[in-house]
Parts: C-alpha cells; sequence; structure tokens
C-alpha cells in the first residue's frame, strides 16, 4: 500500500474529474488516498454540492469514502467559499499561515501529487 495526498489548486471542473476519479482508482486499489483543495479549487465547493452539477454523484461518493481531506481555510475565505465548506463538513486546513501545508504529509510518508 501506498500513501497518496492530492493537492489540487486548478479549479476547472475538467481537472477537478480525474481527481476524483483517480483517488478512487487508487483507492480500490488498495491505497490510501486524501484530496486537498487549494487555490481556486476552493471555488468548486458550492457548485460540488448541487444535486444538477454532473460532479456531484462522483464528488458524495469521494466524500462518503473519506477521501477529501479537507480545504485550504485561507483560500476558501479569500474566494468566498468558506461558508460552503463548513455547511458540507469540509475541514478546513490552516497549519501553515492559514494554508494546508505539505511537510506534515511528507513527514507521515505521502507521496503528493498536484493538480
Amino acid at each position: 500500500m501506498k500513501k497518496f495526498v492530492l493537492f489540487v489548486f486548478n479549479g476547472d471542473p475538467m481537472c477537478f474529474i480525474h481527481v476524483l476519479l483517480n483517488a478512487s482508482d487508487m483507492r480500490a486499489g488498495g491505497d490510501e488516498v486524501k484530496i486537498i483543495l487549494e487555490g481556486a479549487s476552493v471555488k468548486l465547493i458550492p457548485e460540488l454540492a448541487k444535486p444538477d452539477n454532473p460532479l456531484n454523484g462522483l464528488w458524495n461518493k469521494n466524500l462518503q469514502a473519506g477521501l477529501v481531506e479537507g480545504v485550504c481555510k485561507a483560500c476558501s475565505n479569500k474566494l468566498g467559499t468558506l461558508e460552503a465548506a463548513k455547511e458540507q463538513g469540509l475541514t478546513l486546513l490552516a497549519d501553515m499561515s492559514g494554508h494546508p501545508g505539505m511537510a506534515a504529509y511528507r513527514k507521515k510518508g505521502y507521496e503528493i501529487i498536484t493538480f
């Protein structure tokens, strides 16, 4: 088993679908996987919760599987999605000056993949 953390900075839904698909696929293969929304990707949070959004089902599947580690507190605050993150029960990550740091994951043996 390998450990991966997927840091998603890109706010393009067509990029994000690949994050969700890969996380599910990697988990199905026996790996430990965590998704962290950072930067522009936090703008997707309110959209992903909408039942008519094409990514809603896949988003919920990843949430229920425990693959979503959390979201950047600073970026979600700056980009106006902090309340949407809280409403969805997402963990706010802020260990590095308000942002989720990569160092702690490296120390725990995670391979970092960025999108």
